[in-house]
């Protein structure tokens, strides 16, 4: 056997040689195109699989204009929440058909740009992003320039008219602020990984981000029973553990610290968390914690965190499926109710002075 007909490389040309039939035969066979007989497209199929064949996916797309992947870019792949949220992705497109190539930004605006440009040169039929930055959207304008669907997860972006997954979180930071009140917590802070370059201040524009939302419900929580949001509780950038730990000796050390902290995501969540813990703080009888998303870990403490759901799975699946419906220019329909719910558990109990660190 010639290394062209070998399994490693074998060809459309070498399986049509096989099958005995001709190249335009075995490729209409091979690509589901055109028309061939069923005696033809048997043939083909056992001579490609007993070559081992595999198709060129890239040369497939520069015939056909699709090659049937999905790019997909996530701020952090490491954090639980975009893992669970690009499997509910993976899922919903191999169903249709389509396949995932995944890309990590880091939270950084230049490797999405860069990731965005590298999977449209790679001829992707569409993207799914989470923008990392409100500060450029020029790079997703350029996919819908390019013709391909874009589909934006958790985050909008200025100036885009396209499908945005998110949870409406204005209830649900509601809910658990008024758990708060109710206990008779009026400092509350809440950490957030938004990148920023001013520090927070009521009406800060923060961009299409759940953020936004976040915010938005602990301070109405708060105005209703005639109080406000110190902005220097509001703690952003906290990009990274080292972060985290800073933002909490920094609120620590004020001369009025919070009684409650809110961790805007999970893993800012266990930074925050065992930081309290390492300066010798108690939750929740020296400080209450809520925290966005609902891991197993958080039912591992005592006591089991209070937390705010999403559902993060079908978050993904509806990604997914709205991505493949307009790559193949169905119309997706209406959004489905991704509600965000507080998951009362025993992270929450009455506030006390805070002992000294």
């Amino acid at each position: 056997m010639t290394k062209s007909s070998s399994a490693r490389d074998a060809t459309v040309a070498d399986v049509a040689r096989r099958a005995g039939v001709s190249k335009a035969q075995a490729a209409r066979a091979l690509g589901a195109y055109g028309s061939v007989s069923e005696a033809v497209l048997t043939s083909v199929q056992t001579a490609a699989k007993e070559l081992g064949y595999h198709p060129n996916h890239v040369a497939k797309s520069m015939n056909t204009g699709r090659s049937h992947t999905v790019g997909v870019v996530v701020g952090d792949i490491e954090n639980p929440y975009f893992g669970r949220v690009v499997r509910g992705i993976s899922d919903a497109v191999r169903e249709r058909g389509y396949n995932v190539m995944l890309v990590n930004s880091d939270e950084q605006l230049a490797a999405e740009q860069e990731a965005v440009r590298v999977l449209l040169d790679m001829r992707v039929d569409g993207l799914i992003i989470a923008p990392a930055s409100a500060e450029s959207s020029d790079h997703l304008r350029d996919v819908q320039d390019r013709g391909r669907a874009l589909v934006l997860f958790d985050r909008g972006a200025p100036g885009i008219e396209a499908d945005l997954i998110s949870v409406d979180f204005q209830a649900a930071s509601e809910a658990s602020t008024q758990q708060l009140i109710d206990a008779g917590h009026e400092r509350i802070a809440y950490v957030s990984s938004l990148r920023s370059p001013t520090p927070y201040s009521p009406g800060k524009d923060l961009g299409q981000s759940p953020v936004t939302q976040r915010i938005g419900g602990i301070e109405a929580a708060l105005a209703r029973s005639g109080l406000a949001l110190d902005p220097s509780l509001v703690r952003l950038n906290a990009v990274d553990p080292a972060a985290v730990e800073s933002a909490v000796d920094s609120l620590l050390a004020m001369a009025e610290p919070p009684t409650a902290f809110v961790a805007s995501d999970n893993m800012i969540a266990q930074s925050l968390f065992g930081t309290l813990i390492e300066r010798g703080l108690s939750v929740p009888a020296d400080c209450s914690f809520v925290m966005y998303d609902d891991f197993p870990w958080t039912l591992l403490t005592t006591p089991p965190l209070t937390v705010i759901r999403q559902p993060v799975y079908q978050m993904g699946v509806e990604a997914g499926r709205r991505i493949i419906d307009r790559i193949e220019g169905s119309t997706p329909g209406p959004m489905p109710d991704l509600a965000a719910a507080v998951i009362s558990r025993g992270s929450i109990s009455p506030p006390r002075k805070m002992p000294k660190t």
